[in-house]
């Protein structure tokens, strides 16, 4: 299946997939109830995709499946919950569930780290630690600076 999945940047017109992408960036642990859609809606979320392509620093990479979009990974230079200081962009990712486990999320974080390189010095991220993606960032590099609770902040060297 990886072999049908193109990977090219997110334009500012595909950004409403980002609604989508938001919600099931959301870490759910096993057991727990996921949260009603609209959640992506309160500003503390909303932060990661409202205008996204519009802003100065919003980079994008889009996984499609034939023409289906089913993940994006994508940074741009707000105060989210992986924020470190205003001259290093956000990161996010996020594949849909049927498209988990196949690769994608890698493929995803190597062709956005490698699109910012040149235009940020330091990426970060806000990961739960009981999240598998946890173990991913930490292979490619991503430190952690701050743990609150189940949650850190991780930044990686461009």
């Amino acid at each position: 299946m990886l072999d049908d999945v193109q990977f090219r940047p997110l334009r500012a017109d595909e950004a409403t997939f980002l609604i989508d992408a938001l919600y099931h960036a959301i870490y759910i642990p096993p057991g727990v109830t996921a949260p009603p859609k609209t959640i992506v809606r309160n500003p503390d979320l909303a932060v990661y995709i409202d205008g996204f392509g519009t802003h100065s620093g919003d980079e994008g990479i889009l996984a499609v499946h034939e023409t289906l979009p089913v993940g994006a990974a994508w940074s741009r230079y707000i105060r989210g919950y992986g924020f470190v200081d205003e001259t290093i962009p956000e990161l996010s990712i996020s594949i849909l569930p049927d498209y988990r486990g196949m690769g994608i999320g890698t493929r995803l974080l190597e062709a956005l780290l490698d699109r910012l390189k040149g235009s940020a010095e330091q990426v970060s991220l806000s990961v739960n630690l009981s999240n598998p993606a946890y173990r991913l960032y930490e292979r490619y590099g991503f430190k952690v600076v701050t743990v609150d609770g189940d949650s850190a902040i991780m930044l990686r060297d461009l």
